[in-house]
């Protein structure tokens, strides 16, 4: 009786399964564990979690921007201008496409950000450094203009 050792080359083979078309991962129906980088080294790392900073960063900017446009609509109702000629349109056309299209567009640009807040835009800044900024830079804003709502109501 003769035995043939047949090895089989284990590279050669595609041991991942198929992902289904329905995956209760990507439907937001079972949450994923990871939560730092797989491996060490550079380059970006996607998530499964986010930590609870990026993830206050991110809602109270959204906030802001809601508060934004109310004050906003308030300063062009005492006689303001917009100078945001995109915005001017939007506002001229309707007040709630403004204030939707406003919202939308902030609160892409602010998922989209905290998605990729890992990646190294330099050697010292990621964009969570910018989630950061922009979170400072909307608070300015609103500060600002709620000082000329305070002006203009004195006069």
């Amino acid at each position: 009786m003769t035995h043939t050792n047949m090895t089989i080359d284990q590279r050669i083979l595609d041991r991942r399964s198929t992902i289904p078309f329905l995956c209760p991962y990507q439907l937001g129906l079972k949450q994923g564990k990871r939560a730092l980088k797989r491996r060490s080294g550079s380059g970006a790392a996607y998530v499964d979690t986010y930590s609870t900073y990026i993830a206050l960063c991110t809602i109270i900017t959204i906030i802001l921007s809601a508060l934004d446009a109310l004050l906003t609509l308030n300063i062009l109702a005492r006689g303001g201008i917009e100078l945001n000629n995109f915005m001017a349109v939007l506002i001229d056309d309707s007040t709630e496409k403004f204030v939707s299209i406003k919202l939308a567009l902030t609160s892409l640009a602010m998922i989209f950000l905290s998605i990729h807040h890992h990646v190294e835009l330099t050697r010292s800044l990621k964009v969570k450094h910018l989630l950061v900024l922009i979170l400072i830079g909307y608070s300015t804003l609103i500060c600002y203009e709620a000082g000329i709502l305070l002006y203009a109501s004195k006069y």
